[in-house]
């Protein structure tokens, strides 16, 4: 791994040489986090049209939430498209996103989601009953056809989560297209490699279901539709009376679905992981789940009372933030930390260095659910620009809720209904999207 490296500060030759010799068991987040340690939160990479700045730290991510205007995210995130499609969300900008992002939330709003549980705790059930005692399993795949299944049913109804084994299939070879630096996609696709081929056949199959799916929905009165978010974007209408496209509805739809189980699947991995690694924590979320649950699925009352099991959720996101970095195009010159920022530079941003700044958490690569506990007389509430997992500012990640949820249903699940332990194996994060055990994650079953 190599990179030139600009600075107005010293120590630029031995920052390009961190770059330069780090190994591969070098996490590049961690390599993130050690730039930031010895450079301050202004690293700049690159000259003319590759130029990368990366502002680093809580007091960057505060100033980047507050100048949107500065920032779009279509060129930032074109490395996308090819999966989520031109329009979605995540590659919108100004009126476009709002006016998409408006017709998608009632669907994924806290009331709505309360109708989830039973979806959610029913595919997790499946999963923990296919399990043998003694039997070693891959708990992080296990899951997230679950949580995609999960996904698909409570945003989409049961006609299209009937195909979710279909669409994991063929979402994997986009997922596998995108999970590399966006100069390679753009090498794959000018050349036509196979896996670009693959890709674009697969994307193909998917748009037909898709499309298939929205002509069945049109052709029902909206109110026979139902409430599901497919509903809403087929019958729903903006401010100004207009509907939205076919394109425009095929690119939210496959965006929430591999969103929805890619991030969320990975940080389930993460929860499991820390919670049977670090001694003591897998028995306390346990007894909790038995004292508040017993063997009952989760209610939504339920929720707040568990209050540990929320802990290590939000310390699980905290630790293993499933988007390391989140990305933007400058399109205004600003000057940050001293430092002039040109139109034209890609900006980095990272919730995992932010995540593991010792001047914002105590023993900060600890897992500690409790820290999370408002009851404890050392609980701080973090700042919006201090604990991000799901980004900030007006793109901030519209299935959050769903996601907490999801993750904390389907643990109580597990938790009172299975017990795991931790096989010897090598765990390595990979990813910078949706960051994962590379290799899956192990656990033996009881």
């Amino acid at each position: 791994m190599s990179a030139t490296m600009v600075s107005d500060s010293g120590g630029t030759a031995r920052a390009v040489r961190e770059f330069d010799d780090c190994t591969l068991d070098y996490s590049p987040a961690e390599l993130l986090l050690r730039l930031h340690r010895r450079h301050g939160p202004v690293i700049r990479f690159g000259t003319g049209r590759n130029r990368t700045v990366y502002l680093l730290g809580p007091e960057a991510n505060q100033f980047i939430a507050a100048n949107s205007q500065l920032f779009c995210w279509r060129e930032a995130y074109e490395a996308l498209i090819p999966v989520d499609g031109p329009t979605s969300m995540i590659v919108s900008d100004g009126e476009d996103h709002r006016r998409r992002r408006t017709l998608v939330q009632p669907a994924l709003h806290h009331r709505q989601i309360d109708n989830y549980l039973n979806i959610m705790t029913e595919n997790a059930d499946a999963v923990i009953q296919s399990w043998q005692a003694g039997r070693t399993v891959d708990v992080y795949q296990e899951f997230r056809s679950a949580i995609r299944r999960s996904t698909i049913q409570s945003l989409f109804g049961p006609r299209l989560a009937a195909d979710a084994d279909f669409f994991g299939e063929q979402l994997q070879s986009l997922l596998d297209l995108i999970d590399r630096l966006p100069a390679m996609v753009t090498w794959q696709r000018r050349l036509r490699l196979p896996i670009w081929r693959r890709a674009v056949a697969a994307r193909s199959r998917i748009d037909e279901r898709i499309y298939a799916e929205i002509d069945r929905v049109r052709d029902v009165r909206a109110e026979e539709a139902g409430d599901g978010v497919l509903a809403a974007l087929v019958h729903g209408r903006d401010a100004t009376g207009n509907a939205l496209s076919d394109l425009e509805i095929r690119d939210q739809v496959v965006t929430l679905i591999a969103a929805g189980y890619e991030t969320t699947s990975a940080a389930l991995a993460w929860a499991v992981y820390a919670l049977l690694s670090t001694p003591g924590t897998w028995d306390q979320a346990a007894a909790e789940v038995r004292a508040v649950l017993g063997d009952r699925p989760p209610g939504r009352t339920d929720l707040r009372q568990l209050v540990y099991l929320n802990g290590v959720v939000q310390e699980t996101l905290r630790l293993y933030p499933p988007a390391v970095i989140t990305a933007r195009k400058v399109v205004q010159d600003f000057e940050f930390a001293g430092r002039q920022v040109h139109r034209g530079t890609l900006l980095i941003a990272s919730p995992y260095v932010t995540h593991r700044l010792p001047e914002l958490w105590p023993d900060p690569l600890r897992f500690r659910p409790e820290r999370w506990d408002a009851r404890r007389p050392d609980y701080r509430k973090p700042g919006p620009h201090e604990y991000l997992p799901f980004g900030a500012g007006p793109h901030r990640c519209i299935g959050a809720v769903m996601a907490t949820t999801e993750m904390t249903v389907m643990l109580a699940r597990m938790l009172a209904r299975t017990s795991l332990r931790l096989p010897s194996q090598r765990i390595r994060p990979t990813s910078y999207a949706a960051m994962r055990p590379r290799r899956g994650l192990l656990v033996e079953t009881a």
